[in-house]
């Protein structure tokens, strides 16, 4: 009893620290803010607090409205934000999909407020952003028809995702073409492992392919996209669990045989990725000659004026396919408590947000500092200044991909970019590929009762498919035991895994139909 009352008094010491702690990330507190706006909002890293100046500012003043922010780092929000809900002590708000879940919101509910008729009242913006693109509407409505958060569609993203990179170098060296077919990577990758071709006189150091498993799948008919739920995707107009598919069975068979033959790094399955990292970018020369990532920069480092884009190679369906970017649309960038005095003046005060001017801004930074707006009403995103990287650069002067957004249809094209690296380099890249995308699975909203099951289902289900995939690469045999594979998948809960999907899905499309 005593060991019980000593743990329980700790407890509530400790809690009462983290609280305080919670309440001091502020130097304003609620009480003091009189008339004040409190938002919390989180942030990947301590960039400073410039990005809320410029736009940010001049939106308050336009709303007539005083915001203090409680600005959190995300690797201490976890904690925070439990002690936060716990404790009730809310903000009047939430900004950005990185502060709360679907899960925290449907675990909360009380806590907010439907938001969909002040939105008819007091967003103009963005009742005419809703009109012009359904999708924003079906993304934020949740399966009981209410939108407790508000959405965003962010600018300048590419169509495709994470792209294959191959050596152009080693090609050469090889004297083999640019591949355009699965059998020609193939054959390329053969080459490479058999005739130096990084040219250092070592024959035995070249890892022809260290991109991800999944990647090396895509020819054969699987058109994975950047979905929360990362194992599903659309074949002939219907979800399906892509590890249940022949085309994954056959792409691993055709993995097997690569890796057998030592195209495949062999440590693909047991290195970290700091490891893959060192042999992508080591600074004794390239190790690597095909990988996967979102450009050569961020995948090959000081060896990236090596690797080109490979392009959408042909699979055995004659078909080609490319990595799809999910990102575009998500929903959870504004929530409003029930602590909120008076909602209709936030969302006021957000409307301004959905708009192309502010758009831009509250991506790059606001004009004169990341942006500029031209007198032809295009925009320009400025040159970071010498020795900063552009992304950081945008992530310390704007909310970047955090906060209600929202650009048309065609905005890419009024907006000019530095090529050299970072989003303007991945919008160049994507030119050459996104037609080739396909229809991927939406960012479904699930019930809380469907959130739970499919979170224990899926423990099951993907630790058993990442052993399965991982033995047979390595050691073959995906033919043999598909078929009680696929068993033990059932066994596991695969068929109400799937009901679950596809009600949301169905749910979805209800929805995209009545936003239209």
């Amino acid at each position: 009893m005593m060991k019980k009352k000593l743990t329980t008094a700790l407890s509530l010491t400790l809690a009462a620290s983290l609280m305080a702690a919670c309440g001091n990330e502020s130097s304003d507190s609620k009480a003091a803010d009189d008339g004040a706006y409190k938002i919390a909002t989180v942030r990947w890293s301590d960039w400073g607090d410039d990005f809320l100046k410029g736009f940010v500012e001049e939106s308050e003043k336009e709303a007539g409205i005083d915001i203090k922010w409680d600005v959190y780092q995300n690797s201490e929000w976890g904690d925070k934000k439990a002690l936060l809900m716990a404790g009730g002590d809310l903000p009047d708000a939430f900004l950005g999909s990185i502060a709360l879940s679907d899960s925290d919101l449907a675990q909360n509910a009380s806590m907010f407020i439907p938001l969909e008729d002040l939105i008819d009242e007091n967003m103009p913006n963005l009742k005419a952003a809703f009109e012009a693109d359904p999708t924003l509407r079906a993304i934020a409505t949740s399966p009981d028809g209410h939108i407790y958060s508000l959405p965003k569609k962010l600018p300048m993203r590419p169509v495709a995702g994470n792209s294959f990179f191959i050596n152009q170098k080693w090609l050469d060296n090889v004297g083999l073409e640019m591949p355009d077919t699965y059998e020609d990577f193939y054959a390329v990758l053969k080459a490479f492992k058999e005739k130096d071709a990084n040219g250092n006189g070592d024959p035995n150091d070249e890892i022809p392919y260290g991109g991800g498993a999944f990647e090396y799948l895509l020819p054969f008919g699987l058109p994975k996209g950047s979905s929360p739920q990362v194992s599903m995707t659309m074949k002939d107009g219907k979800p399906v669990y892509m590890p249940t598919t022949e085309e994954y069975k056959d792409g691993i068979s055709w993995m097997h045989k690569s890796y057998q033959e030592g195209l495949i790094d062999q440590e693909l399955f047991t290195q970290d990725e700091s490891m893959a990292e060192a042999k992508r970018i080591g600074e004794s020369g390239s190790l690597v000659g095909v990988g996967t990532g979102w450009t050569p920069d961020a995948v090959f480092g000081p060896n990236a004026n090596e690797y080109v884009q490979l392009p959408a190679l042909k699979g055995p369906d004659g078909e080609r396919y490319v990595m799809t970017d999910a990102s575009i649309y998500s929903r959870n960038e504004l929530m409003i408590t029930s602590q909120a005095e008076d909602p209709a003046k936030l969302l006021q005060w957000a409307d301004q947000f959905y708009t192309e001017d502010a758009s831009i801004q509250t991506f790059y930074g606001s004009f004169g500092i990341g942006t500029e707006k031209l007198d032809d009403g295009t925009y320009k995103v400025l040159d970071v200044p010498e020795g900063e990287s552009a992304d950081i650069y945008a992530w310390t002067h704007s909310f970047r991909d955090f906060g209600p957004k929202y650009v048309g249809e065609g905005f890419n094209e009024k907006v000019s970019i530095p090529a050299s690296g970072g989003d303007g380099l991945k919008l160049e890249l994507d030119k050459e590929i996104n037609q080739y995308a396909k229809e991927e699975f939406p960012n479904v909203f699930y019930t809380q009762e469907e959130m739970q099951r499919l979170n224990t289902l899926n423990v099951d289900l993907s630790a058993f498919v990442s052993s399965m995939q991982s033995k047979w690469v390595v050691d073959g045999g995906v033919d043999k035991e598909w078929d009680q594979y696929i068993s033990q998948l059932k066994q596991m809960g695969y068929d109400e895994y799937m009901d679950i999907q596809n009600a949301a899905f169905k749910r979805y499309q209800e929805n995209l139909a009545a936003a239209k």
